[in-house]
């Protein structure tokens, strides 16, 4: 009889190893599937703050390169402005060409 306790008792605690072991595996899934659910997460939320940020610069680039075309614009009609607005002086333009040739 005392045999068969024993066997009882190897039974019961081989039993209850087997019980801890899927507890075990259980709980190590479940911390996978709440790591991987974090990762997700935080993915998302990084992707979501890098899209904004990036729609944020490329505005700011945009008004940026929009500014800098109309300063540009501006130099531009100010420098020909000054040019129609000087005196032509057709006279002297032709003496000072015709002495360079000469000089050739």
């Amino acid at each position: 009889m005392a045999h068969s306790d024993d066997n009882n008792i190897f039974e019961y605690l081989l039993n209850l190893e087997a019980e801890a072991s899927d507890m075990v595996t259980e709980a190590q899934a479940e911390a996978d599937r709440s790591i991987s659910e974090a990762e997700k997460q935080n993915r998302s939320r990084y992707d979501d703050a890098y899209s904004a940020e990036a729609e944020r610069l490329e505005a700011a680039y945009q008004e940026d390169v929009s500014a800098a075309k109309q300063e540009y614009n501006k130099q531009l009609k100010t420098y020909k402005d000054e040019l129609m607005n000087k005196a032509l002086k057709k006279p002297d333009f032709f003496l000072l060409a015709e002495q360079i040739l000469r000089e050739r």
